[in-house]
């Protein structure tokens, strides 16, 4: 660094085999005085990788739109059900399934080496012959925390302080003794049973109407995938030229079913909802997971919006996910008239026999 440099910034020339090089140790000699020209030298390698997925000429297809347009409405709901006939199901629901589990904690004692170095410090190799035993709290904890029961159980299940207190004064007092073992999970379970029960009424007097509001297909998009394009599905029929399936599994169902609708003479065109795609209930959003176009002439339905299932028992789904299922057709049902047709299934092999003409 010369005296020149510092009056009028001019590099002094570099070494012929360093002239592939030379931009980059200017902008290094530069950063003695100018930290910020580092940025440009490196990179976050653990910054999520943004996968460029957009859509392709298929969105645009005149049969998608019309697929599109009749379902990408904004929605709210109505839900007229008496209160009481909701707290006695969820007092005799609580009675009958409520388990809380005692605290436990776990004690972990060993020894150290008489004789240690940084390394196993850092391996944590320095202690050995570890033992560890959980024991149970017999007695309920002390605690100066405050719950809010009622309000925590009412902000869960979207109902009024009188009508959650009306369930907590009604469970056994052997339930609600539960409570003092294990507050939080006291809570979260009745919530939990509290919607299961709600789910269960709310289907036959749910009604949908479509409000102004519109989905933009800039939604397809917006959703940022952490799975590299490599693992994602190539597919050939989709909107997009890649399909990012859920599950962990190499063949999970959703996989196996984009592969096959891929494959099928009488698909036309199909689509992976996105998340940002969501009809609203009463227990949670919900988002289907495929939009479907079929060949016209080949199937009675052309128009399906299937849900994937790992069963097609409904005893092994759980309340609520039945209950988004069953707010999801009538959903449908009402906005198409019966132009789109929506059901869950656990294959593409079970989508077939609903559809076959």
């Amino acid at each position: 660094m010369t005296a020149l440099y510092r009056e009028t910034a001019e590099y002094a020339p570099v070494k012929e085999e360093l002239k592939p090089f030379e931009a980059e140790i200017h902008r290094l000699v530069h950063a003695i005085y100018d930290p910020s020209q580092l940025a440009a030298l490196y990179s976050d390698g653990n910054e999520t990788k943004i996968n460029e997925n957009p859509l392709n000429e298929r969105f645009y297809k005149e049969e998608f739109q019309k697929l599109w347009t009749t379902i990408n409405h904004k929605y709210a709901y109505t839900v007229d059900f008496q209160s009481e006939e909701l707290i006695q199901k969820a007092i005799a629901h609580i009675n009958s399934e409520l388990y809380v589990s005692r605290l436990q904690y776990t004690v972990t004692a060993g020894s150290q080496a008489e004789q240690i170095t940084a390394d196993q410090v850092k391996e944590g190799s320095s202690f050995f012959a570890a033992k560890t035993r959980t024991e149970t709290l017999r007695t309920a904890p002390q605690s100066s925390l405050r719950y809010d029961l009622i309000g925590a159980v009412a902000k869960g299940t979207v109902l009024t302080r009188r009508t959650v207190a009306a369930v907590l004064q009604g469970i056994d007092a052997s339930r609600f003794a539960l409570y003092r073992q294990n507050p939080e999970e006291f809570i979260a379970k009745v919530i939990r049973l509290i919607n299961e029960q709600k789910a269960t009424m709310i289907v036959e007097h749910i009604r949908y109407d479509a409000l102004e509001g519109r989905y933009d297909s800039d939604i397809f998009t917006a959703e940022a995938h952490k799975v590299p394009l490599d693992m994602a599905f190539k597919a050939k029929k989709a909107i997009q030229d890649y399909v990012f399936t859920d599950g962990s599994a190499e063949k999970s169902v959703e996989r196996r079913f984009a592969e096959e609708m891929d494959k099928a003479e009488e698909v036309k065109i199909y689509a992976k909802l996105p998340k940002g795609f969501q009809i609203p209930t009463p227990v949670g959003n919900y988002t289907p997971d495929w939009a479907i176009v079929f060949r016209e002439g080949s199937v009675k339905h052309i128009y399906f919006i299937a849900e994937t299932k790992g069963s097609m028992s409904s005893l092994d789904l759980r309340p609520i996910e039945k209950a988004k299922i069953s707010c999801a057709k009538r959903l449908f049902e009402k906005l198409s008239n019966g132009s789109v047709h929506y059901d869950h299934v656990d294959s593409y092999e079970e989508l077939q026999k609903m559809i076959s003409c």
